[in-house]
């Protein structure tokens, strides 16, 4: 059982996995070709994800927005939240393989993935990332921090959805079109 104690550990060495794994995949699988179709979303993650987790990061080591009461739930439910969605977005790169790369690219005969996890969310590596952001500022147990994290985080997210529908949009016609009306975006029947 993880005593409330042992969370800050816990945290930094998943979180510590985490950004080494982000690291890596931003070395290995960005496209080799020109990533025009890109349009500078993967900068403006990066942009958004640096301060937002920074200051996010700050704030809750500070304890400015702390919230007592539940905390080590909260906490423990936030590094829960991480976990789930490191595996989600690992499951999602995994399923792709050759295709996945981490700016917006068309590789050479790409193929629409709309089986597996790609049947349940459009874009499943985004909710597993977007759910681990999420996680992070939940281990705070911090509103402040949850809020500073996560929502100019969604903000980039969405744009770089936008931008890689577009690309797919673009390259498969009618049958990502069709695919894109039976699929929810991010979150299963919602979204």
């Amino acid at each position: 059982m993880i005593v409330w104690s042992s969370i800050p550990t816990v945290s930094i060495v998943i979180c510590a996995a985490w950004c080494i794994s982000e690291i890596a995949l931003g070395r290995l699988l960005h496209s080799k070709g020109s990533s025009a179709l890109d349009r500078s979303s993967l900068r403006l993650l990066w942009i958004a994800i640096v301060p937002s987790i920074s200051v996010g990061c700050y704030l809750g080591g500070h304890r400015i927005g702390y919230v007592a009461a539940g905390a080590a739930t909260v906490s423990l439910c936030g590094l829960m939240l991480i976990v789930i969605g490191l595996v989600i977005r690992w499951v999602a790169i995994v399923t792709l393989r050759r295709y996945f790369t981490t700016d917006v690219s068309i590789q050479h005969e790409h193929k629409l993935m709309s089986a597996d996890i790609y049947a349940i969310v459009r874009h499943p590596a985004y909710s597993g990332s977007l759910l681990s952001f999420l996680g992070l500022g939940l281990t705070y147990a911090n509103w402040l921090s949850t809020v500073v994290i996560f929502v100019p985080i969604l903000c980039a997210f969405l744009y770089r959805i936008k931008v890689e529908e577009a690309a797919l949009t673009a390259y498969f016609g009618e049958s990502y079109a069709a695919y894109r009306d039976k699929v929810k975006r991010l979150i299963p029947l919602v979204y």
